[in-house]
């Protein structure tokens, strides 16, 4: 039992015959190149948009949204078809210009809808909406994509 490919799954490791608890094997690899049976074509498209008409890609400027994994020269999938939501990341239109912040919104007594606002990460400071500045929500982010080269 020298080749990994022969470990047990979720098989015991440690030093001097001591097991260490493992949960279990996982790998970060895509086996063999000879082998079809982990490799296949997948549609971006298809794993990503669900409202293709209605999906923009933007890209991201600015690290204001780091805490939420946005960071500068990410792209971003906006879907204009979904409805957002508390704890919704959205692309707002503030003062003319187009933002990316979590949507967050409290719920009152009675469960009535109390103020909202657009967060960022901590230190950006919210942007609070109102009668004067109302909300205008562009479209929901679903995914973003980093490069990684």
């Amino acid at each position: 039992m020298d080749r990994p490919a022969e470990i047990a799954d979720g098989a015991p490791v440690g030093r001097d015959g001591q097991a260490t608890p493992v949960a279990r094997r996982t790998s970060s690899a895509f086996g063999s190149p000879a082998s079809d049976s982990t490799v296949r074509r997948h549609d971006l498209n298809e794993a990503f948009i669900r409202h293709p008409d209605a999906t923009f890609i933007m890209k991201a400027a600015g690290g204001d949204m780091g805490e939420a994994g946005i960071g500068d020269g990410d792209h971003l999938l906006v879907d204009r078809a979904l409805s957002a939501r508390h704890g919704s990341v959205v692309i707002a239109v503030v003062g003319g210009e187009l933002r990316c912040r979590r949507l967050e919104q409290s719920v009152g007594a009675r469960g009535r809808r109390g103020p909202v606002r657009l967060v960022a990460d901590a230190g950006v400071p919210p942007i609070e909406i109102t009668e004067d500045a109302p909300l205008e929500v562009w479209g929901v982010v679903t995914t973003v994509i980093k490069s990684l080269a």
